[in-house]
């Protein structure tokens, strides 16, 4: 595959940049498995809500999905900076087709692709950096919602510390290679407000350029606001607000946003959510989210979700998890809903808490949907769970039972 040769080649080219001053290399990397079915009628069929960004993830996962990432410190100087390259690996597959990771039903990519200068004394221990990656992702885990992403391609500068803050900027063309046109976009960050105590307060800008090679193209922005609270009410857990607002392209609030709106498209989001560990074997994750989209051209929709997860071990390896959540849109044809219940017996060798991996998990998962929503599904996403030419037709329910792997290293 082109993505592996291709991170064999960087990590190939580490070692001979730098033989005797890198460091041992570092395999890290995420992994996904599984296999279920719909009512026992073919493959599992997940259920998302036309119109919602993301779904309750415990149990309704569709796809085969790994990330495998190298990185190598090629060297360390004199000042205490370290100079370091990484590169990972993507796979995806969707259930029910054989997994070659290629064509219509899966890819492979190279994600992360990049150059680091770290630990910088000019930069107050701030980093320099240049090409693909992650940075600065934001997601809330048991919806598999990233909602301030500012990964992409490009070079910037970060956690330069001046006056009990850190500040970074980074310049980028392209979101991800999914991306078709380079379009410019500045990411501004400032962290480190302290604002009671083990609380923190983040500020995040992001500008997107008239792309001038488009036509009917216009410039948009963005703004984020986050504040961390670290042991929250005495639960052991952190809990995460985040305020965002965003006009024109700048409605996807920190990723690159259609260009061809204008300021007159607008989206107000609020997410609210926390992890708690109250003991070593009861913990879990609870999240709203509100968004608000304002369309001069077409009607406004509101998504709200709200849910959690719950993890509780009876033994050091045997955790019971379950999951509950409820999706709804307001939209033009009606308020569409989907709630949806996961139960899962979870074998746990890592122990019992609730961020513990791997985790094997056998899971049933029930969900119901109202006609507004089936009527939206049937026109938007023909042949997905919620619409009539789906795994359960005209019914407005259905389930699935499955086996599923989940692992971090």
């Amino acid at each position: 595959m082109k993505a592996a040769k291709s991170l064999g080649l960087a990590v190939t080219l580490a070692y001979l940049a730098a033989p005797g001053s890198a460091s041992a290399l570092e395999f890290s990397g995420y992994l996904r498995s599984g296999a279920g079915t719909a009512d026992g009628n073919g493959r599992q069929s997940c259920f998302q809500l036309p119109g919602a960004q993301s779904k309750f993830r415990l149990g309704n996962e569709c796809e085969q999905y790994a990330e495998l990432d190298l990185r190598q410190d090629l060297l360390s100087l004199d000042d205490g900076s370290v100079v370091s390259v990484e590169g990972m690996a993507q796979l995806f597959n969707e259930y029910g087709h054989t997994p070659t990771f290629t064509g219509e039903h899966g890819f492979t990519r190279m994600n992360q692709a990049y150059v680091e200068w770290s630990q910088v004394p000019a930069l107050n221990g701030g980093s320099l950096w240049a090409g693909r990656r992650f940075y600065k992702r934001n997601d809330i885990h048991i919806s598999d919602f990233f909602y301030w992403n500012q990964s992409a391609t490009g070079a910037g500068i970060e956690d330069y510390a001046l006056g009990g803050l850190k500040y970074s900027y980074a310049f980028s063309r392209k979101d991800s290679v999914f991306q078709k046109e380079y379009i410019n976009r500045h990411d501004f960050n400032v962290a480190g407000f302290d604002t009671n105590p083990h609380g923190e307060l983040e500020l995040g800008l992001s500008f997107i350029d008239k792309p001038r090679h488009i036509e009917g193209a216009h410039s948009g922005w963005s703004i984020t606001a986050q504040h961390k609270q670290q042991d929250f009410l005495g639960l052991g857990g952190t809990n995460t607000l985040a305020l965002q607002y965003g006009p024109g392209p700048g409605t996807a609030l920190g990723s690159t946003g259609d260009v061809l709106l204008d300021d007159s498209a607008k989206r107000y989001r609020l997410v609210e959510f926390f992890d708690w560990q109250i003991t070593p074997r009861l913990g879990g994750q609870f999240l709203v989210v509100y968004q608000k989209d304002e369309r001069a051209d077409m009607d406004d929709e509101n998504w709200l979700s709200l849910g959690g997860r719950a993890s509780y071990a009876f033994t050091e390896q045997f955790k019971l998890v379950g999951e509950l959540g409820h999706d709804q849109v307001d939209a033009s044809g009606g308020t569409r809903k989907l709630s949806k219940f996961t139960v899962a017996p979870t074998w746990s060798p890592s122990g019992p808490g609730f961020w513990a991996r791997p985790e094997l998990r056998l899971y049933y998962t029930y969900a119901s949907w109202n006609q507004a929503a089936q009527e939206a599904a049937s026109r938007m996403a023909a042949g997905s769970a919620l619409s009539d030419s789906g795994a359960f037709g005209s019914a407005r329910h259905g389930s699935n039972f499955g086996v599923q792997v989940e692992y971090w290293w």
